[in-house]
């Protein structure tokens, strides 16, 4: 069964990124590189157990800027294989030579069969940001998050997770402690009335 996973990094007071999109905090931390660059064993992990990527726009472009993968992009295929990526936007955005990635419109409910089948029985990962992660836990979708809660504070920015999730649907299954990261992993049970086609 397909399990869709929202795997993040965050700063301690639960923002994504700051308000301008940037990330420089994160790779601030000592060890930060490390999991960007997947060489962490829960990066690894995940990647080995991973089917699709589904992004929001932003994030999609921040990468292709971070990474310069329109220019390099050889590069997507080291990082992210020969997986799909479904990138939710609007607009015509860019894409790598050689990458299957996917621009798709609309809900995640309208587009979960096609994503689902993409992923050919692996798990599905919320690469970000955070509204599209609760795009999935509204759909009845979003099945797990891991965080990695940075060292960091900021003031304000884009939040990990903008949607209301009681403690009733989030079980800690894990912690871990990754140098200065503390590396959660939470469970998200349906709600009482979700069910699943």
């Amino acid at each position: 069964m397909t399990t869709v996973v929202y795997y993040t990094a965050s700063t301690l007071n639960g923002f994504l990124a700051t308000e301008e999109d940037s990330l420089d905090w994160l790779f601030a931390v000592p060890g930060a590189d490390e999991a960007a660059s997947g060489t962490s064993a829960g990066f690894a992990a995940l990647m080995a157990r991973t089917g699709v990527l589904v992004e929001g726009s932003t994030t999609y472009e921040w990468v292709l800027r971070h990474e310069d993968l329109l220019a390099q992009p050889h590069r997507w295929r080291e990082f992210y294989g020969d997986r799909p990526t479904f990138v939710f936007t609007r607009r015509d955005l860019p894409r790598p030579a050689g990458a299957d990635v996917r621009l798709v419109s609309g809900t995640v409910a309208e587009h979960w069969a096609e994503i689902e089948a993409a992923a050919v029985g692996r798990d599905v990962w919320v690469v970000g940001g955070g509204d599209l992660a609760g795009q999935f836990a509204d759909a009845g979708r979003l099945d797990e998050i891991q965080v990695s809660v940075a060292p960091v504070t900021l003031t304000s920015g884009r939040p990990l997770l903008p949607r209301t999730i009681t403690a009733e649907r989030l079980h800690l299954r894990e912690v871990r402690q990754a140098g200065q990261f503390a590396e959660l992993v939470y469970d998200v049970r349906a709600r009482p009335a979700e069910g699943r086609p």
